[in-house]
Order: C-alpha cells, then sequence, then structure tokens
C-alpha cells in the first residue's frame, strides 16, 4: 500500500509564503536586474565643437544725446512754442523772449552804424581831395596828415559800429530760445510770464535724442581677466566692436533690435569691481526710453573645439567639486573629477576632467558604482523597453 502524504500543517504554510514574498522583495530592491549582473546605462558620447560664449549682462539705458535747454539772455518768457514730449528739429524756436528792449538796441546799433560810415565817407572825400592838393602845394603837410588820420579814424569808428550791430542781432536771436539736438523734449520747467536770466542753473527742458539709444552694462573686472587669459593664450578668440548684441526688455520679451558693441570704459569701479561696457542700439519705434533695465546678452568671444557635458551626466560631490561617471574600457565605470566653468544652453563647458570621445552616463546613474561593468546605449539609439509580462505589477 502506498503511503499517504501527509497534509502540511499551518505554520509550514505560512514560512513558504514569507519565503516567497522576501525573494519578490529581494528582486524588487535590485530593480529587477539580478546582483552581479551587467546594468543598462545611456550615455553621450562628447564631441569638440565650435562654441560662442555668451553673457547676460544687466543694464539701462541711456540717451544716444542730451541737451538742457537753457536761456543766453534776460527776459520775460512771451510763448512757449512746443508741445511737451514731442519731437523738435534742432534750431526750432522753443520759447520767444520779450525782445522789445534788444530790438531797440539793435535798431540804435543799425543807426550808429549808418553815421559812421557816413563819416567814414566825409573822411575819405576829404582825404582825396588833400592828396590831390598836396601835389601842388595848395595845401600844408600837416594838413594833408590830419585828413588821412580822419579817415583813418572814421574808418575804425565805422568798423567799432558793425560789430555793435553784431552783438545787437545776437542779443535779439537770443529771445528765440531753440532747440540746440533734434529729438524728444521733455516737460517745461517755466511758463508764460515766468522771468529768465542768462546761463541760469535751472534748465526751461531737456531735449534728448533717442534713436539709436545707448544701453550700458556693467561686466565684472575677474571675469575680463579670465576672457583676457584666455585670449592671450590663443584657445579663446575674442569679439570686439561691432559685435551683435541681443537685448530682451524688462517684461522678458526680446528687442526687435540687436545692438551693436562700442566701447569698454577703461576704469574700474572700486566700489563694485566692474566697468561699464556700452552698446547702440537701434530704436526707431521709440520703444526705449532712458533710465530703462535691461538685459544684454553679449558675444565674448569663440572656442575653435569645446568639449561640452550634459548637465545630467555631471554632479556635485559632498565637497561641491564637480564629476561624471564615465563607461571607460571593457565597459567599467570610471569616476572623473572635472573642471566645468559655466552652461551653454543645457549643456556645461568643461575646462578640465573630460575629453572627445569620452562617453559620459546620463542616465542609469543611482544604479551603478566606480568599478561596475554596465552595457552602455548612446542616448537617441535606445531600444524600446519590453511591455511588462501581463498581470505584472506596475512600478
Amino acid at each position: 500500500m502506498r503511503a499517504l502524504r501527509r497534509p502540511l500543517s499551518a505554520s509550514k504554510i505560512a514560512l513558504t509564503l514569507l519565503a516567497g514574498f522576501a525573494l519578490a522583495a529581494c528582486g524588487s530592491k535590485h530593480g529587477g536586474y539580478p546582483q552581479g549582473g551587467v546594468v543598462p546605462v545611456t550615455v553621450v558620447t562628447l564631441k569638440s565643437q565650435p562654441v560662442t560664449l555668451t553673457r547676460e549682462l544687466p543694464g539701462r539705458t541711456s540717451a544716444f544725446l542730451v541737451a538742457d535747454v537753457r536761456p543766453q539772455a534776460n527776459g520775460i518768457v512771451k510763448d512757449r512754442l512746443f508741445v511737451e514730449g514731442a519731437t523738435v528739429k534742432s534750431g526750432q524756436t522753443l520759447y520767444q523772449l520779450d525782445d522789445a528792449i534788444y530790438r531797440a538796441q539793435y535798431n540804435n546799433s543799425v543807426a550808429a552804424l549808418a553815421k559812421a560810415n557816413a563819416t567814414l565817407e566825409s573822411a575819405r572825400l576829404a582825404a582825396g581831395r588833400s592828396a590831390e592838393l598836396i601835389k601842388i602845394g595848395a595845401v600844408s603837410t600837416q594838413d594833408n596828415e590830419n585828413a588821412i588820420a580822419a579817415f583813418a579814424q572814421a574808418d575804425a569808428d565805422a568798423a567799432a559800429a558793425k560789430a555793435a550791430v553784431d552783438s545787437a542781432r545776437v542779443n535779439l536771436a537770443y529771445t528765440k530760445i531753440a532747440s540746440p539736438i533734434s529729438g524728444r523734449i521733455g516737460k517745461s520747467s517755466v511758463t508764460p510770464g515766468a522771468l529768465v536770466v542768462a546761463n541760469q542753473a535751472t534748465a526751461l527742458a531737456t531735449v534728448q535724442q533717442l534713436d539709436p539709444i545707448y544701453v550700458e552694462v556693467s561686466q565684472s573686472s575677474a571675469e575680463w581677466l579670465r576672457l583676457s587669459s584666455g585670449i592671450g593664450s590663443g584657445r579663446l578668440k575674442a569679439g570686439g566692436a561691432g559685435t551683435p548684441v541681443a537685448i530682451t526688455l524688462e517684461d522678458g520679451t526680446r528687442y526687435a533690435h540687436d545692438g551693436r558693441l562700442q566701447f569698454a570704459d577703461v576704469t574700474v569701479d572700486p566700489g563694485t569691481g566692474s566697468f561699464v561696457v556700452r552698446v547702440i542700439v537701434p530704436n526707431p519705434e521709440n520703444r526705449l526710453l532712458p533710465g530703462m533695465f535691461v538685459s544684454a546678452r553679449i558675444d565674448e568671444g569663440s572656442l575653435s573645439a569645446a568639449v561640452l557635458a550634459p548637465q545630467q551626466g555631471i554632479t556635485r560631490d559632498a565637497k561641491g567639486s564637480a564629476t561624471a561617471l564615465v563607461v571607460g574600457a571593457e565597459d567599467k565605470v570610471e569616476l572623473r573629477e572635472v573642471t566645468a566653468s559655466r552652461t551653454v544652453g543645457d549643456q556645461w563647458l568643461i575646462e578640465a576632467g573630460l575629453k572627445a570621445g569620452d562617453r559620459v552616463i546620463v542616465e542609469g546613474l543611482q544604479k551603478i558604482r566606480p568599478g561596475a561593468v554596465v552595457k552602455p546605449t548612446e542616448r537617441g539609439t535606445e531600444a524600446a523597453a519590453p511591455a511588462p509580462p501581463a498581470g505584472a505589477p506596475s512600478k
């Protein structure tokens, strides 16, 4: 007789189930990959490429030309001949002063000139007659010399009278206060009826030329020294005056017209350790106004063979040093300490620690450690992940 199987006890069934759960949990803990197996990772193979280095710098706009309108004659403002905020032309009359006194002085000078010219003509004729009479001895030598001297004095008096007329004409013209430049004029500080004096401290108005307009930004002198070192070593090709500059407005929108780098100041501000870089920007729509905050993206130079690494592949250790995991020989993981100077788009510019041809791991970093053997796949060529079996729990 075949022996009957003894049924399992309840305690043995429970132990069997617990062991199965433990195995399942162990498998899930290692992400479905067996311990000691080859872990698949995604890598990016670095390449050398030309890169233009740019820097976003804050700045403020300022007018291309600024001229304060001040009187050059004393008087009462008779009329204001412009609209505040409007565009004015160079030489356009802005204010008219009461010119009664200056016009009377001008007329008096004109009359004095006419009298001096008449005296000059009489002296000229007298000198001419004396010159003829002296030939026949009809006049004495002294009388002839007196006639010649009188003619010279009359000529000098006429010249002085003419200068007085010119001076009176200028003073009369100063009663029409004109715009020194073309541009937009601001508010007026005086109204008709106000008394103004020549060369007073307070300007009557200010005219500003806004097209083109300046954008002045500040650049760190320390950063300039780094750029100079790169240029001096030949690694970096410098950009110069005329380099295009992209402008971003306060609201984050891109300005329609690119500016041009004009010059960099030769003095460093000791308080901030920076110096001014000036950009000239077209402003045909007068959208930029003096005093606005903007940002300027300036091309600082170009690298002919730069190495860029994805930001996902660069991490920081506890000391703050930048590191990267690289797939080396025999597909083993290597830890590299790198020097990353700045970001270029979504990548780091690598100065040291990585070179063209290195395979930097960008995905699967949590499952590996230095020395582990991995199965690298270039990003962008990964095979589609297999579908999970039916009934498998979702992760």
